[in-house]
């Protein structure tokens, strides 16, 4: 449908889709940075899309039954920011339009969580979107099983682009949709056939069509500029009893005589003289950043249209008895319940009392047995290692399409799928999404998981396997450098417990922390209970803590995290034995402890002694503790990997690689 066409034949919703696609082009031109085609070129299936079906008011952003709506396809961020701004939200003002990608505007240049109203999730990495929304869709599912659909009942809509769609989580996330069936999720794909290289075809071939069919989705299309052509995809999408795409044919950069349909219109500004040339062809006679009030406040009542449905869903959630409205709330503010301290709290004396030797892989298991059991809202996974990673309680059921109330996920091998799909989980809010899969195998997950501490979400990662204690599997199984690379990633709390003890405290942080994810990194192999005094007190949310003081004058600290606590406290032995005062400090969340007062880390790590780290890892990032904070480097030491690993049992490895406890106490006694 050509614009003379569309003008004609729908003259409002071209006016309501031409204030989008103008604020899109003024803004990136303003910005000189930007991607005005994708907003040009979506303009009228957002339209249709926020005027005839998307539930949401403008007023109340956070309404917990809002249909949610997720830019996939982040590089056009204007499009989202127009949107809101057309329809009132109130912090998406005109200023913040006009300050399009500039330092403290809440218009970034791609949308990012936390920063205005209508965010549901930061988008820009492509795929990353799409991928979410699968767990947007998952919780919606989940929290209407739970509570009922009077209460919980809505659709979540993605808008994704060919880049999304190219994207290897991609194909993670759709199978799984497919797999789970979930017919409230519908993604638009804006099929313009164009990337920042050029055409589409020349780097793909894909059928996208076929590919969404192939993964058990419903396939619809439309004319991505006819509104009436758009309403009949998204009424059938609606009703759909499977995910389904519609894929939404569209010219990039809408109107532009000389860049529609090329990549031109895809990441850089039109250009003043081409902006005057689509704003004739428009019949836009407006300056840059003026709406003509006739055309707002037609927006703005599709804006306050939801205001209806919310006040008739806050009278059914008023109908709920005071104990399950009251659980609504708390679920959906991501508070833990009262009782999860004591619970844990128990958990603890029991395991300091009968100090099992086990693998803290089974620690965790244990202490999920006692947090999901409190915890109704828990839904955990495995990325197809749920034996290895102990994730599954006993009672959870199996989250899919035929029971909705069951709590676990079998996400295959998909450990990024997964990993997003918790992100958005979290972000949809009222449930705690944990999973698992290997440590090393973080590098699959690691986009998602980078995004989780971006957003600063309560997303927690069970990630086992966690050195070359895992043995025979060998160095592509056994991670070296993967606890650096987390520790370097900001807003992340690792956790690397000693014992059963530290994973209890490690797991009750992780589910009280609200605005951190957490990475709880676990053995293999055996570990002996080292916590054997029980304290009320959870000694690991101070990060490290002094597990074992120094008999005598204290002359070494070792620090060690892990399956390396054993180690440190068996080289003390031999050092006190020589007369060497050591004390040991066990070093659980190296975050948490840096978040400590200078006073009570002075106390851990006071001047004067010789330092000596032991973990099973690389020595990046640990200079921080053995050469700062009143440490010295000619008084430092590190016991741990400088390559990769091998293929042997694991008491052999640790041996070979001299990661021993007489290595550690020879490496003090060197500095001494």
């Amino acid at each position: 449908m050509d614009i003379d066409t569309l003008k004609a034949q729908h003259p409002d919703h071209w006016n309501k889709a031409a204030a989008l696609r103008v604020l899109a082009m003024d803004a990136v031109q303003a910005a000189n940075s930007g991607h005005p085609g994708m907003p040009m070129g979506m303009a009228d299936v957002a339209t249709v899309l926020f005027e005839n079906h998307l539930k949401f008011d403008a007023s109340a952003p956070n309404w917990a039954d809002r249909d949610r709506f997720i830019l996939a396809a982040g590089h056009g961020s204007m499009l989202l920011y127009g949107l809101l701004h057309l329809t009132g939200y109130a912090d998406m003002t005109i200023a913040q339009i006009r300050n399009f990608r500039q330092m403290g505007a809440i218009t970034a240049g791609h949308p990012e969580y936390g920063h205005a109203s209508g965010i549901e999730t930061t988008t820009g990495p492509l795929g990353q979107g799409l991928a979410n929304a699968v767990g947007f869709a998952m919780a919606e599912a989940s929290l209407a099983a739970r509570f009922g659909k009077k209460i919980v009942d809505h659709y979540t809509y993605v808008i994704a682009g060919d880049g999304c769609l190219m994207e290897g989580i991609s194909h993670e996330a759709i199978a799984l949709a497919g797999k789970q069936k979930l017919n409230k999720l519908i993604v638009m794909w804006d099929n313009n056939g164009i990337s920042i290289d050029g055409k589409v075809a020349l780097s793909d071939i894909t059928d996208q069509q076929t590919r969404f069919a192939a993964c058990g989705w419903d396939v619809f299309a439309c004319n991505g500029h006819d509104p009436a052509d758009i309403d009949r995809a998204l009424t059938a999408a609606k009703a759909s009893p499977r995910p389904a795409m519609i894929d939404c044919a569209t010219h990039i950069g809408f109107g532009s005589p000389a860049k529609q349909d090329t990549s031109g219109a895809h990441g850089a500004p039109l250009g003043a003289e081409e902006i005057a040339k689509v704003r004739e062809i428009y019949g836009w006679s407006h300056p840059a950043f003026v709406i003509p009030a006739d055309i707002k406040l037609a927006w703005e009542a599709i804006g306050a249209r939801g205001s209806e449905a919310r006040a008739a869903w806050e009278a059914r959630k008023a109908s709920l008895s005071t104990t399950k409205a009251a659980e609504f709330d708390r679920v959906i503010a991501g508070e833990a319940p009262k009782k999860l301290a004591a619970a844990i709290r128990a958990f603890k004396k029991t395991i300091s009392d009968s100090a099992p030797k086990i693998a803290t892989r089974k620690s965790s298991e244990m202490v999920l047995e006692v947090l999901n059991s409190v915890m109704p809202e828990t839904i955990g996974g495995s990325a197809d290692l749920t034996g290895s990673n102990n994730t599954l309680t006993k009672g959870l059921g199996t989250f899919d399409a035929e029971n909705r109330a069951g709590r676990y996920v079998y996400y295959g091998i998909r450990e990024h799928g997964m990993a997003a799909a918790m992100n958005g989980m979290a972000l949809h809010g009222g449930v705690m999404p944990y999973g698992g899969t290997f440590l090393c195998f973080t590098d699959y997950a690691r986009g998602a998981m980078r995004l989780s501490a971006l957003m600063g979400i309560r997303t927690t990662y069970v990630m086992t396997h966690d050195s070359i204690g895992l043995g025979e599997d060998g160095p592509t199984h056994q991670p070296v450098e993967h606890l650096a690379m987390l520790r370097a990633t900001p807003n992340t709390h690792v956790f690397r417990p000693a014992d059963t003890v530290e994973t209890a405290e490690a797991w009750e942080l992780a589910a009280t922390t609200a605005r951190t994810p957490s990475v709880l990194v676990l053995t293999r192999q055996n570990l002996p209970t080292l916590r054997t005094k029980h304290s009320t007190r959870n000694l690991s949310a101070q990060g490290a803590y002094v597990l074992a003081e120094a008999e005598g004058k204290r002359r070494v600290i070792l620090m060690a995290t892990g399956s390396e606590v054993e180690i440190a406290m068996a080289a003390r032995d031999i050092l006190q034995a020589k007369g060497i005062g050591t004390r040991v400090v066990s070093m659980p969340c190296w975050e948490l402890f840096e978040a400590q007062d200078e006073a009570y880390r002075r106390k851990v790590l006071p001047a004067g002694p010789v330092r000596v780290a032991v973990e099973a890892g690389v020595r990046l990032g640990w200079d921080k503790w053995l050469c700062a904070e009143r440490g010295a480097a000619k008084k430092a030491g590190f016991v741990g990997m400088d390559g990769f690993g091998a293929s042997a049992p694991a008491p052999a490895l640790y041996a070979h690689f001299g990661i021993t406890a007489e290595a550690t106490a020879a490496a003090a006694e060197a500095l001494l």
